[in-house]
């Protein structure tokens, strides 16, 4: 009988593991519980070690129920292991034309993960960052608990 539970563990793993993306890296960023202050960088370092591999980048937005805006700009600056700068800008938005939220949430609190860069081959291997900052009219932007990032490999 252990021999049957152990196969069935391996073969649960195994059928849950096939079905996700491989998580490259992750981390979130706490935001000041008083507002994001637009000159405030959210600074991820990371590396990478394989340039042949596609990935999936994300930017997740953890947010209250209280968030003033539909929508959110952010501006994020990249810079690679070779010292070139890079610099984006996207809009993306967090409740419909109704108002209600797009992410995932409870308790007052939403989740909502933006799709940034889509099989995304790295130019080179070592350590890259990504600052990110709110591209919003305000100085002082509520409502934003956390701002993540995520590397999945693409299938």
């Amino acid at each position: 009988m252990p021999r049957l539970i152990k196969t069935i563990i391996l073969l649960t793993v195994s059928l849950l593991c096939g079905c996700t993306k491989g998580v490259y890296y992750s981390e979130f960023k706490d935001v000041s519980p008083l507002a994001w202050d637009k000159d405030s960088a959210m600074v991820f370092t990371f590396s990478v070690t394989d340039t042949v591999q596609p990935y999936d980048v994300l930017l997740h937005v953890r947010h209250s129920d209280n968030y003033p805006y539909q929508n959110m700009w952010l501006f994020l600056t990249t810079t690679s292991p070779d010292s070139i700068v890079r610099s984006d800008t996207i809009e993306f938005y967090l409740a419909d034309d109704r108002g209600r939220w797009l992410g995932n949430g409870r308790n007052g609190h939403v989740s909502m993960p933006v799709l940034y860069e889509e099989r995304y081959e790295f130019a080179d291997t070592g350590t890259y960052s990504l600052a990110v900052r709110h591209g919003m009219r305000t100085n002082q932007l509520r409502g934003v608990s956390q701002i993540g990032m995520e590397i999945q490999e693409s299938k």
